[in-house]
C-alpha cells in the first residue's frame, strides 16, 4: 500500500485516522556509524562528556552518522549545534531521531511537590577537569528502586492524561528534550549510562500506550516500558569486555529487533497494515532534542556542579509557562529549590555557605528528618518531622536571608514585588515534604492555607529569634506568656504548621464563616498568618495553650480523627479506638490537663471553629452575636464532639506469594500492587452485574416468595456491602470527576446518597503533565 492511502484504527471508542504510516522502518546502524559519533565528540571544544555518555548518544540515535555531522561542524560559535541562553550559562544541544526504547523518564520538577511513593533517586551534576558536564547523576538504591521509579513516573503520567490516539494517528512530532545520565546504585552494582527525558514525559509514555495497545491499563503500559528499558539488568555477570551499560543495550536491542520481526509480518505488500505492525511502526521512532554541552558565563556565581540542571530547568520552566503551566505548588517548589539554590553560592555578608548547603539539603531532602539535629551540630533538638519544620522556617525567615531570597525568588519569576503571603507559599511544599504521603488528603487545603501566609506572622518574620528545643511544647507556655520571644515564636511556628498539617486551620472561604462548628465552620474569617500571630500573643494564654498541644500531639505518620475529611456511609462496628489514639483536643484553661469535657466528661474534639475563637475570642463573641440577632439565633448549638471519625490502618494482603518457596518475588511497590486490586475490583464488579442481571431474569420463574434478594436480614446484608462500595468509590474518586463543581464555594450539601464532607476549598482539579504542546501537536 502507498503512504497516501488512509487507515483506519479502532482505539477503544474512538475511531482513529492513521496518517503518515511508512511500511518500512530504519534500519539499525551498524558500530562503525556508533563510532564516529565518539571520533566527533573528541574533537568539539562545545560539547564535553565522558565517553560512556556518547555512547549512550550514539546507542539512542537512528542516524549516528548525522549526530556526527552536528558534533563536526563547529567554527567557534557557528555550526550545528543549537545555542540557548539562561542565566548564568549557554546550553548545546543536537537534533536527532532516538529509538522509544533508548529513551528513559527523568525526573520532571513538577513532581517535587506530590505525594509519591517511591523516593526520586539522588541527583548530583557532574563536573570534569574543572568543567561542567551536560551530565547528571541519579543515585538509586537498588535496581529495584530504578524499577519501580520508571514504573510510577510512566503509570502515573498516564494516570494523569494519555495523547495516545493523537500519537497512534500522526506519531510524536515535537521533539522531547533528554541528556544523557548515569545510573548509579548504592548496593554497589555497576553503573549504566542511558538517556533521560526531562521535556516530553507524556508524549514518551503515550507512545509506550501505544505499542502496548487500547486496551492496556496504565499499570500493564508501565510493566512493558520497564521490561523494555531494563531488559539485562538482572541478569548473569556481563561478558567480559562490556560494560552493564552495553550489556543493557544490547538487550535492548534485541527487543527493538523482535518488534521489527512482527513489524515486518504484519506489512505483506498490497495488504493494509496489520493493527500490531501500526502501533509498531507509529512508535518505533521519535524526535529528540538532545542536550550535550555546557558553557558558564564568566560572571556565573552558580557551583560548576549545579549549573547545567539549573540552566536545563530554566529551560523546562520557560517551555511549561509559554504552553501549558505546572501546578502552583509545583512552580512553588520549582522557584523555592532554585533561589535557595542561588543563595547557597552567592551567599549574603556574615552567613557561612556550608550551613546554607545543609539547609539546602534539609529543603530539597537530601538530609533526612532524623540526621538533621546532627547537621546543626544541636543534639537537644528532636529530630521530628514538626521540629525540621521549625527550624526550616526559622532559617529561611531570618532577617539576613528573607529578603535576599525573596529577590532571588522574584528574579527567577520575571516578578517585581513579592509579599509575605507570596514567600509563604513557596515553603508550603517544602515544610510539608516528610508528611506528604500520610496527610494527602488534606495536602490541597494546606497549601492554600500557606498561600494564604501560613505561619508567618509579622513577628515570625520581622523578629530576631532561635527556636527553642524541647521534647514537651508545653514548657514553653509559661515563658512565652512572661516574655520570652524565642519560646512564643517556637510555638507560633510548631503549632501552626501542625494546625495547618492537620486540617484545623485553612483558608477562610465562602461558607466556612457562621458554618457550624462540627461541620468546619470559623466565626470570623481571618488570614491564616494573621490567626497564628493572635493565638501566640503574649497575653493569649488560651491561644497559646492550642498551640503548644497541638504541637505536642501532631504527628506525621497519619491525619487525626479532627481532620474528618471523609465520613464512611457505612459506619464499621468493631472495639473502641485506644485512649492514646491521634486527635486533638479542645483547650481548657481551668482543667489541671488543659482538656474540655463535655456534660459526660468526654474530651471534646479540636475544630477550626475552636482555634478561630481562641485567636481572639473577643472578636469571636461579637461576630457570633451579630449573626444570633441577624438570623433569630439559628446557628450552630453549642459544641459537640465531631463525628465521622476515620479509622487509619492499612489491611494485610493475604494474597501475596509465600516468599520463602520458589525463586525470590520481585519487590513491588504499593501503587503496582494497587493497579493489580483495581484490576480485580473491577472483574468483581461485573461479576456482581452479572449476577444482579441472572436474579433479576429469574424473578418471574421465582414468582413472590422466597424474596428475590432473600429474607431482609440476607437482603440487608447485601444492601450494606454494596452501599460501603458506593460510599468508597464516590469518596476516593479521582479529582477530574470533580471538575464540573471546582470552586472556592463549598456545595451547601454534598452528595447526599453518599454522606461526603467537601474540602472548603473544593475538590482539586489535576491538570495534565505540564511537558506537552498546544492542542495542534496533539501530543
Amino acid at each position: 500500500m502507498t503512504t497516501e492511502e488512509k487507515i483506519t484504527f479502532d482505539w477503544g471508542d474512538t475511531r482513529v485516522e492513521v496518517s503518515g504510516f511508512q511500511p518500512v522502518l530504519p534500519k539499525a546502524p551498524d558500530g562503525d556509524d556508533r563510532q564516529k559519533v565518539i571520533a566527533a565528540a573528541r574533537t568539539n571544544r562545545l560539547a564535553a562528556l565522558p565517553e560512556d555518555a556518547w555512547h549512550a548518544v550514539a546507542r539512542g540515535a537512528v542516524t549516528p552518522e548525522a549526530v556526527a555531522v552536528q558534533l563536526q561542524s563547529q567554527a567557534g560559535e557557528a555550526g550545528l549545534l543549537m545555542a540557548e541562553h539562561v542565566d548564568g550559562a549557554t546550553l548545546r544541544s543536537l537534533h536527532s531521531r532516538v529509538w522509544l526504547t533508548e529513551l528513559f523518564p527523568g525526573i520532571q520538577p513538577r513532581t517535587g511537590q506530590e505525594a509519591m511513593e517511591i523516593p526520586d533517586p539522588k541527583v548530583m551534576g557532574v563536573v570534569r577537569d574543572g568543567r561542567p558536564e551536560a551530565l547528571l547523576t541519579y543515585e538509586y538504591q537498588d535496581h529495584d528502586h530504578l524499577r519501580n521509579h520508571l514504573w510510577q513516573t510512566i503509570e502515573g503520567t498516564l494516570r494523569l492524561n494519555s495523547y495516545a490516539p493523537s500519537v497512534l494517528a500522526r506519531r510524536v512530532t515535537r521533539a522531547v528534550i533528554a541528556h544523557p545520565v548515569e545510573l548509579r546504585f548504592e548496593d554497589g552494582s555497576d553503573p549504566v549510562y542511558a538517556l533521560v527525558v526531562r521535556d516530553g514525559i507524556t508524549r514518551v509514555a503515550s507512545a509506550w500506550n501505544v505499542l502496548a495497545g487500547p486496551r492496556a491499563e496504565p499499570d500493564e503500559v508501565a510493566d512493558l516500558a520497564a521490561d523494555v528499558l531494563l531488559a539485562g539488568a538482572e541478569g548473569a555477570r556481563t561478558e567480559a569486555g562490556k560494560t552493564r551499560s552495553q550489556h543493557m543495550g544490547q538487550a535492548r536491542e534485541a527487543q527493538r529487533r523482535k518488534l521489527r520481526e512482527e513489524f515486518e509480518r504484519g506489512c505483506a505488500p498490497g495488504q493494509r497494515p496489520s493493527d500490531r505492525a501500526i502501533q509498531i511502526g507509529q512508535t518505533y521512532v521519535l524526535p529528540a532534542q538532545i542536550a550535550v554541552g555546557v558553557e558558564p558565563y564568566p560572571d556565573n556565581k552558580l557551583d560548576d556542579a549545579d549549573l547545567f540542571d539549573d540552566a536545563l530547568r530554566s529551560i523546562l520552566a520557560s517551555v511549561h509557562v509559554e504552553f501549558k503551566e505546572w501546578t502552583p505548588a509545583a512552580q512553588n517548589v520549582e522557584v523555592a529549590t532554585r533561589a535557595l539554590n542561588r543563595l547557597v553560592q552567592i551567599p549574603p555578608d556574615g552567613v557561612d555557605a556550608d550551613d546554607l548547603r545543609h539547609v539546602y539539603g534539609l529543603a530539597v531532602g537530601r538530609i533526612g528528618t532524623a540526621d538533621f539535629p546532627k547537621v546543626f551540630k544541636n543534639g537537644d533538638i528532636p529530630g521530628t518531622a514538626l521540629w525540621r519544620a521549625v527550624y526550616l522556617v526559622n532559617i529561611l525567615t531570618r532577617p539576613d536571608l528573607f529578603e535576599a531570597l525573596k529577590n532571588y525568588a522574584k528574579e527567577i519569576k520575571g516578578e517585581r514585588r513579592m509579599a509575605t503571603k507570596g514567600f509563604a507559599g513557596l515553603l508550603g511544599p517544602l515544610v510539608d515534604r516528610p508528611w506528604r504521603t500520610a496527610k494527602q488528603d488534606v495536602t490541597k487545603q494546606a497549601r492554600n492555607a500557606w498561600t494564604n501566609g501560613g505561619v508567618l506572622c509579622d513577628d515570625v518574620v520581622k523578629a530576631d529569634w532561635d527556636p527553642v528545643p524541647t521534647d514537651d511544647f508545653t514548657t514553653l507556655v509559661e515563658p512565652a506568656r512572661k516574655g520570652d520571644e524565642n519560646a512564643r515564636l517556637t510555638l507560633a511556628v510548631g503549632g501552626g504548621v501542625a494546625l495547618i498539617a492537620d486540617k484545623l486551620l485553612t483558608r477562610n472561604v465562602g461558607s466556612a464563616v457562621g458554618a457550624p462548628r462540627e461541620n468546619g465552620g470559623v466565626p470570623f474569617r481571618a488570614d491564616v498568618h494573621t490567626t497564628v500571630g493572635n493565638l501566640a500573643r503574649r497575653d493569649n494564654e488560651l491561644g497559646l495553650w492550642t498551640l503548644a498541644l497541638t504541637a505536642q500531639r501532631f504527628l506525621d505518620t497519619g491525619l487525626p480523627r479532627n481532620a474528618a475529611t471523609r465520613r464512611p456511609l457505612i459506619k464499621r462496628t468493631g472495639p473502641a479506638p485506644d485512649a492514646d489514639s491521634y486527635v486533638h483536643h479542645k483547650v481548657d484553661l481551668a482543667a489541671p490537663d488543659r482538656v474540655f469535657r463535655d456534660e459526660a466528661g468526654e474530651p471534646v474534639l479540636l475544630t477550626q471553629w475552636d482555634v478561630v475563637w481562641a485567636s481572639d475570642e473577643p472578636k469571636a463573641r461579637k461576630e457570633t452575636a451579630k449573626r444570633h440577632t441577624q438570623y433569630g439565633g439559628l446557628l450552630a448549638g453549642p459544641p459537640a464532639p465531631g463525628d465521622g471519625q476515620a479509622a487509619s490502618g492499612a489491611a494485610e494482603d493475604e494474597r501475596a506469594e509465600d516468599a520463602s518457596t520458589g525463586p525470590a518475588p520481585r519487590k513491588q511497590s504499593a501503587a503496582q500492587r494497587s493497579a493489580t486490586e483495581r484490576r480485580r475490583l473491577g472483574e468483581l464488579l461485573e461479576q456482581a452485574r452479572d449476577s444482579i442481571d441472572a436474579l433479576l431474569a429469574l424473578a418471574p420463574q421465582v414468582g413472590t416468595w422466597p424474596p428475590l434478594l432473600g429474607r431482609a436480614e440476607e437482603w440487608g446484608k447485601l444492601h450494606s456491602s454494596a452501599s460501603h462500595v458506593q460510599a468508597a468509590l464516590w469518596n476516593h474518586r479521582p479529582p477530574e470527576a470533580d471538575r464540573d463543581t471546582d470552586g472556592e464555594e463549598e456545595p451547601e450539601d454534598g452528595p447526599e446518597a453518599h454522606d461526603e464532607e467537601e474540602p472548603e476549598d473544593g475538590p482539586e482539579a489535576h491538570d495534565e503533565d505540564g511537558d506537552e504542546a498546544a492542542a495542534e501537536d496533539g501530543e
